[in-house]
């Protein structure tokens, strides 16, 4: 959330800002300035009423003392009216106080000035790109072929239990799975995060903390009775971790990592593009998380992209990265890197990670603070990244390692799987 002190000191250049993002409701950022004027106004009739009540009582005690007590009960009768009229405002104010937040959680993160323009995903700026994309044979198969001829992966199977979207995965496609989850484990403990095993249910305060709330609650997962949510990411109880609290400049950055299973609605998700792993509505993913010094956050986004890119290149995977466009940003992101793996059977690229600096937005919202000496407390920067998400590295892995013999699993896991081979 935007902070309305620099709301109202940047209007041109915030509306400039949002538009690079194609934010169309341009008109609350007026709206919210606007508001925290009458709310300013409203606080400070409240504080010289507070004031002057403050200063009958004074005047009532020394009446009172000097044993002058009629005059006492008629400055009384002030403060009871006075009372009576700060409670009023104070109701005015509460009110008009949600109506700024309501405003405020409207308006999305500014985009960094990196940031490219532009609408759809066709126009993201590709950095940098790395591996020779693989030639399959004519008779090569995509993933999803693949996981049923050596029954690695059931997709129908999970129809049967759950719908679709939820496979089964099953012996070695399975054994796989928990490689790849131990190795991009292992490589966050190398780099210094520690890891940390969190809910995968959360409360309505925590979807709010890190942006899922308001903006996406159609593509989570809701368990009505207790009003907790399915994680679509390890970010929001990770993050979570550290709403209302004051960290000492000198802790940081905080690193955290965790492995936990992701749900997504995905509403609207059908075609080609949803075919086996490539769009599911449970998976599994590792993800970085890191709490940094606002000076400094730039440089760890970099460093997190890097850490992701030796990842691919540990898996031998061909991948580009690509800074998103302003129209393809999510909501509460200032920058955003996709990481994107060649699918060769599919001839596609395909997303397995998104590293995003949100600047001080979550922080703002979490009430997520470091203090730095005697100084006042100041915002935070929160940074978050996928290392890995799995569905689509299993879907490159074994198409793009396909053989007459079978799939080849990468030199890197196989101490993970104990095979190295799917066959």
């Amino acid at each position: 959330m935007l902070l309305t002190g620099y709301l109202r000191d940047n209007q041109e250049s915030v509306i400039e800002r949002l538009k690079k993002k194609n934010f169309k409701q341009i008109e609350l950022v007026s709206q919210a300035v606007e508001k925290d004027n009458e709310r300013k106004k409203i606080q400070n009739q409240l504080d010289e009423l507070l004031a002057q009540n403050n200063k009958l009582a004074e005047q009532i005690g020394t009446l009172m003392k000097s044993g002058l007590k009629e005059e006492g009960n008629v400055l009384k009768a002030e403060t009871v009216a006075l009372k009576e009229k700060s409670k009023e405002l104070q109701s005015t104010l509460d009110e008009c106080e949600k109506d700024l937040h309501d405003i405020l959680v409207q308006i999305p993160n500014l985009p960094y000035e990196l940031v490219p323009h532009g609408t759809t995903a066709e126009e993201n700026e590709v950095v940098f790109s790395s591996g020779a994309l693989p030639e399959l044979p004519a008779e090569a198969l995509p993933h999803w072929e693949l996981c049923a001829k050596y029954d690695i992966i059931d997709f129908e199977l999970g129809v049967k239990l759950t719908g679709a979207g939820f496979p089964v995965y099953k012996g070695k496609g399975a054994k796989l799975q928990r490689a790849l989850i131990n190795f991009f484990l292992e490589k966050a403990a190398e780099a210094g995060y520690l890891e940390v095993q969190p809910p995968i249910l959360v409360n309505a305060q925590s979807g709010y903390g890190t942006g899922q709330l308001p903006d996406k609650e159609g593509q989570m997962y809701y368990v009505g009775m207790d009003e907790f949510y399915l994680i679509p990411t390890a970010e929001v109880p990770v993050t979570n971790i550290y709403r209302d609290v004051i960290i000492k400049a000198e802790d940081l950055p905080i690193k955290n990592t965790a492995y936990t299973p992701c749900f997504r609605r995905e509403a609207g998700s059908y075609g080609k593009d949803v075919r086996g792993l490539n769009r599911l509505h449970q998976f599994d993913k590792v993800e970085i998380v890191q709490i940094q010094h606002p000076e400094k956050s730039y440089q760890t986004l970099e460093e997190m992209r890097e850490y992701v890119a030796g990842l691919l290149n540990e898996l031998q995977l061909p991948y580009r990265t690509l800074r998103l466009c302003g129209g393809d940003m999510s909501f509460a992101s200032a920058m955003t890197y996709d990481m994107e793996v060649y699918s060769a059977a599919q001839k596609k690229w395909l997303e397995v990670s998104s590293v995003s600096n949100f600047e001080s937005f979550q922080a703002n919202r979490l009430k997520l603070r470091f203090r730095e000496g005697n100084n006042k407390p100041a915002l935070a920067h929160t940074l978050n990244g996928s290392a890995l998400a799995l569905p689509r590295i299993v879907a490159a892995i074994l198409e793009n390692n396909q053989t007459p013999q079978g799939i080849m699993i990468p030199e890197v896991l196989v101490k993970y799987t104990g095979f190295s081979i799917i066959n």
